[in-house]
């Protein structure tokens, strides 16, 4: 990888050849050379987050109860078509799922309730649910007859995947039962010659990336909680990841899925064809459908080949117009090889640093931080390509300063700066988090008008009688996909409401997307106005209605979404 060695001298000479005048420009042009060179021994402090392994932490907020959501949400409801469980309808799921594992119990005395509670509750602390029942199918057949089941009898139920999700999709709010897909987790079949994976939907999507490495590919979709989140939890809230720059949304990668329906009828739609021009493509309406039109559990999706050289550059730039600028001069220069172009405020840069302590990346402070990544299949092209447009954005005076990896250890420790601010966010008390779509050249203005109004409400500071601790953006510039973060040291009524509809209003105006990400879960369920007009919703409504006459099948997407607006 001599290539990647020679880009170091190669962003000194550009800093030098630089206009002195530029304001993008650090002052100090030997920075950047003398950056690169401590480079290597400053990375090897930070560790990975790509794999969603613990980072090291120097401050954990104190542990909280968290509230039912039922409390924090008073004007939800439970709805009393659904009955409520008994010890007869725990003895069936117990007969037709067998194993002790897959039945975890508060209905009948003397169970603990400690076994379901981590079911009950997301991993950010804000949702919390009263269920008593988690049931873990090990098959499509017994998720079939559990759900065959309570269509008849009126039993409400909440598909669970990884449960890394943010707006409270996959967790209860009342005493729903979790049909938690962990235990549905094999690898079917891979086609070799043409890339098609073939695996059930609780398989942990790490896994299957690590089981195509071993093949030579790679799953095309890569999310910072790939260690525990589950690939048909991936395609119910259509995730979309580091690299949907490259390689598309599930949308246009998933080939066929399996699933059942809510009154147990399983759909087998497991094509493995990329043309199949038969009708309808019914697939589509589950990839983002947050499981309330069913539960998916298989998928056949295609995947491409793992690329043989990976190159991570890091940069700072003093504007998010720079910013601007370098992604248009990346996609024109490395087009081809271009796999992932990440946007980083200082500001979230400033939260990673403070919790890991680890030494960053550059010498200097910029408002904003830039990782491109480049994967492709000849190292000496990839090296020269990314050369020429590193010499280039310097020279222009769009970069002020930036790092290239020189290896394996290096590339994981700059991209743990950009999937670490999660991480860093969860151990500083309680976030508001909005996962949106926004045209670009307005994208990171929403933060910094967020942080505005949030600051003029007397919100923001730095003592104890402020719940902000700071509002933060970073993201997929490459599909102008931007995660505006509100970090609180406690979560607050007013908080909240100084944020919603704010946020939802200000999207509006400029056509963009409450949620490019997660679906709408339980947070933006009244909110879907916002992004999809009334004709849109009547649609949802019909192909709801078809799916599941009698809306038995109760999810927080479409069943508290009908209760809103229709």
């Amino acid at each position: 990888m001599a290539s990647r060695y020679r880009a170091a001298p190669l962003l000194a000479r550009a800093a030098r050849r630089a206009p002195s005048t530029s304001t993008s420009v650090s002052p100090a042009t030997s920075a950047s050379a003398s950056a690169l060179a401590r480079t290597q021994p400053r990375l090897q402090q930070a560790r990975c987050l790509a794999t969603s392994r613990p980072i090291t932490l120097q401050y954990t907020a104190p542990a909280r109860q968290v509230k039912f959501s039922s409390e924090t949400y008073p004007e939800l409801k439970r709805d009393e078509r659904f009955n409520k469980l008994t010890p007869e309808h725990v003895k069936y799921f117990r007969s037709i799922l067998g194993s002790q594992s897959a039945v975890i119990d508060g209905v009948y005395p003397n169970k603990a309730p400690d076994d379901i509670e981590p079911f009950n509750s997301d991993w950010m602390r804000k949702y919390r649910g009263h269920c008593q029942l988690v049931l873990k199918p090990g098959s499509t057949e017994e998720v079939s007859k559990i759900l065959k089941y309570c269509n008849e009898h009126s039993l409400a139920v909440v598909p669970q995947g990884g449960n890394t999700g943010l707006v409270g999709g996959s967790v209860p709010v009342f005493d729903e039962i979790v049909i938690n897909m962990g235990r549905m987790n094999k690898i079917i079949d891979f086609d070799e010659v043409g890339g098609t994976l073939v695996a059930e939907a609780g398989c942990i999507l790490e896994v299957a990336d690590q089981f195509l490495a071993s093949k030579g590919y790679i799953f095309p979709l890569d999310l910072g909680a790939k260690g525990s989140c589950q690939i048909g939890g991936n395609l119910a809230t259509n995730a979309g990841g580091l690299r949907l720059l490259r390689y598309g949304s599930l949308h246009g990668t998933v080939l066929g899925i399996e699933a059942v329906l809510p009154d147990g009828t399983v759909l087998d739609d497991l094509c493995k064809l990329r043309k199949n021009n038969t009708g309808y493509d019914l697939k589509q309406l589950f990839i983002g459908a947050e499981g309330t039109l069913g539960i998916i559990t298989k998928v056949s999706i295609q995947c491409p080949q793992r690329s043989k050289a990976q190159n991570v550059a890091f940069f700072g730039l003093e504007s998010y117009e720079l910013a601007q600028q370098a992604f248009r001069e990346a996609k024109g220069q490395l087009s081809e090889i271009l796999s992932a172009f990440e946007l980083m405020d200082g500001g979230s840069q400033e939260l990673v640093s403070s919790v890991t302590k680890n030494k960053k990346p550059l010498e200097g402070e910029y408002p904003f931080y830039c990782l491109i990544e480049t994967s492709g299949s000849n190292a000496e092209h990839d090296g020269e390509k990314l050369e020429a447009f590193l010499e280039d954005v310097m020279e222009k005076g769009i970069v002020a300063d930036g790092t290239l990896a020189q290896d394996e250890t290096q590339i994981k420790a700059l991209w743990g700066w950009r999937e670490g601010i999660t991480e860093s966010l969860s151990h500083l008390g309680g976030t508001y988090k909005y996962d949106v779509s926004i045209p670009l050249a307005d994208m990171y203005q929403l933060v910094e008008d967020t942080r505005a109004r949030v600051d003029a409400a007397g919100l923001l500071g730095d003592t104890d009688e402020h719940p902000v601790r700071a509002v933060v953006g970073y993201g997929h510039m490459g599909d102008a996909n931007l995660h505006l973060n509100i970090s609180t040291r406690r979560f607050d009524k007013r908080v909240e409401e100084c944020l919603e509809p704010f946020v939802y209003e200000w999207i509006q105006k400029r056509q963009g997307s409450i949620s490019a990400e997660h679906g709408l879960g339980l947070q933006k369920k009244k909110y879907i106005n916002y992004s999809r007009n009334d004709t849109a919703v009547q649609l949802m409504r019909r192909v709801k209605s078809m799916f599941d006459p009698v809306s038995y099948f109760r999810n927080h997407f479409l069943s508290r979404f009908q209760t809103a607006f229709l």
